[in-house]
């Protein structure tokens, strides 16, 4: 009996270590969002060309866009995401989070409008954005959001 509790406890033990090393990484490393943090939530429609999988789309996005957009716009993070419910159900998205305004402000004007610097930026994407119109047309709409 003594060492079947011993074992229980043994195992009991390493099973608390893991989930507070789990834990402790998760906050050390966990995204959170900041005072000052801008996010824009750009509503997508696709209309995917004939012989292509909404699946290609998310797989390009995930694994060649994103990244690529990620590395020309420093201070910006992007994500795929896809409505579940409400009035954007079934529509995909990118949610941006940016540094800051400032930040964004590099990129563009007031006017929805590209800066100089932007134009950089895009010019460096602009093979990655003609690859992606193998998939279609998108229509989008957009709302940037700052957090307070």
């Amino acid at each position: 009996m003594y060492v079947k509790l011993s074992k229980f406890i043994t195992v009991m033990k390493k099973l608390v270590f893991t989930a507070v090393i789990f834990l402790f990484a998760s906050i050390t490393y966990g995204q959170a969002f900041k005072e000052g943090n801008l996010i824009a939530v750009h509503v997508i429609t696709i209309e995917l060309k004939p012989g292509v999988w909404m699946a290609d789309f998310q797989k390009f996005h995930v694994n060649t866009l994103i990244p690529a957009y990620e590395k020309n716009y420093p201070g910006w993070q992007l994500y795929l995401a896809k409505g579940l419910r409400g009035i954007n159900q079934n529509k995909y998205g990118w949610i941006i989070v940016v540094e800051s305004e400032e930040v964004r402000d590099k990129y563009y004007n007031d006017d929805g409008s590209v800066t100089e610097f932007g134009q950089a930026a895009a010019e460096k994407m602009k093979p990655i954005l003609e690859e992606a119109e193998k998939f279609g047309k998108l229509h989008r709409t957009y709302t940037d959001w700052i957090i307070l």
